[in-house]
């Protein structure tokens, strides 16, 4: 399973690309808002921070606008990613931008049948949302069973790429049934670490080393 980390916090995706466990970065409209910074300038750095595929998002909705945007945004980085909506415009700019080699993440996937469109439209990456998924009664866990299923069954090459993941039992779960890649804020990758036996046995090691005596 592929990493990607959610934020456009720089120092963040800094941190967390020098573990060497970061395989991408996505970024939407909001989370470049909350950084307070230029949206071209944090972009390319964030490029530059990782190897792997960096999701831009566009903001027009009409297939001409993003196609414009599209052209400005992939000229950033060879590993960008450009992030479209899940509508019929989106997956028109997706089948366009997919056929001359651009990576394409569709975005905002609520059912399993949107999923389906955008493997058909040649998407590289689906971003169903686990976590609004739940918010709404519904089950995300189940939405990426049913996408895992229908894209087995087809052999499509989409990657799915569990979205709105709040907590490490969502990333369990999507683990389990086989998502490709996971975006997770900083906060969520960071406690992946944590175990309360793991910090209890280093504080014993450590104890029983210090009557030691010795160093290394």
């Amino acid at each position: 399973m592929k990493f990607f980390v959610d934020t456009a916090d720089t120092a963040d995706i800094a941190e967390l690309a020098e573990t060497g466990l970061l395989d991408g970065v996505t970024t939407n409209p909001s989370l470049i808002a909350k950084s307070g910074r230029d949206f071209m300038e944090v972009t390319k750095e964030i490029c530059g921070l990782v190897d792997g595929p960096v999701s831009a998002e566009v903001v027009a909705l009409d297939h001409e606008g993003m196609m414009r945007e599209a052209e400005i945004l992939r000229k950033i980085a060879d590993n960008v990613c450009i992030k479209v909506p899940l509508t019929i415009d989106g997956l028109k700019t997706c089948k366009k931008l997919t056929s001359d080699g651009t990576m394409v993440n569709v975005t905002l996937c609520f059912s399993a049948n949107q999923a389906l469109l955008a493997a058909k439209a040649g998407a590289s990456f689906i971003s169903p949302f686990i976590g609004r998924h739940d918010d709404n009664g519904l089950d995300g866990i189940s939405l990426i069973e049913d996408i895992r299923l229908i894209y087995d069954n087809y052999a499509f090459e989409t990657e799915i790429l569990a979205a709105s993941i709040r907590h490490p039992i969502h990333l369990l779960q999507c683990a389990k049934i086989g998502a490709d890649v996971a975006t997770m804020p900083p906060a969520v990758i960071k406690g992946l670490f944590k175990h309360v036996l793991t910090d209890k046995g280093i504080e014993g090691f450590l104890a029983d080393w210090a009557k030691t005596g010795q160093t290394i």
